[in-house]
């Protein structure tokens, strides 16, 4: 006699939600190529245009925690996207500090320095990509946990090492992931492996 069919006792899949990263606007030590880490330059207006524009994108959205550097380029950036209010500030998403390469581009530090990548070779008096990465590991530990979306707003180099290790890679691996003012991101799943779903997208304005 044929019996009842068990009930699928297999645990659910558990809901993989979405990172979104968002790099900041504009700035006058972005266009110039200048490594800007702890210093707090403001947003030029084109970047505050370039932040506005992501509102209407954004609000179609909706996020568990939304996230941000404290230095003021990714917090005013969260704030013309229209996510000020929720903004909670972490230290683990400031950007590299490039100690006494601070202020410089690459082409000064060559002339010092011939083939030098901050990826490679570091800085002298700053940050490691080790370290970077340990910080945000701690960042995807955090919006793993969540029960929706997370939003990052924060810098270049310290959103290329976090996609980096979302997708198992080494903090280096971020070097291969170039990474556009204002520019939108998103990290996401393919079943249970962690991937790519968007990356370096514009924002409308641009």
């Amino acid at each position: 006699m044929c019996g009842v069919p068990e009930p699928d006792t297999e645990p659910a899949t558990p809901p993989r939600h979405t990172l979104f990263l968002v790099r900041h606007g504009a700035t006058a030590w972005s266009r110039s190529g200048r490594h800007t880490g702890r210093t707090d330059v403001p947003l030029l207006e084109a970047g505050r245009e370039e932040a506005r524009s992501l509102a209407p994108l954004l609000e179609r959205l909706s996020f568990a925690l939304v996230l941000t550097s404290p230095l003021l380029r990714a917090r005013e950036t969260c704030a013309l996207a229209g996510l000020a209010d929720r903004a909670e500030v972490t230290d683990d998403l400031v950007e590299w500090d490039y100690g006494q390469y601070e202020g410089r581009t690459t082409d000064e530090i060559r002339e010092e320095r011939p083939g030098w990548s901050l990826w490679v070779d570091g800085v002298p008096g700053g940050e490691t990509v080790g370290a970077v990465g340990r910080r945000v590991d701690r960042v995807i530990e955090v919006a793993r946990g969540q029960d929706g979306d997370t939003i990052c707003f924060a810098h270049g180099h310290v959103l290329r090492v976090l996609a980096a290790r979302w997708v198992g890679l080494p903090p280096v691996g971020g070097r291969f992931l170039a990474l556009e003012p204002a520019a939108l991101s998103a990290l996401g799943w393919e079943r249970e492996v962690p991937v790519l779903v968007r990356w370096n997208a514009p924002s409308p304005q641009g």
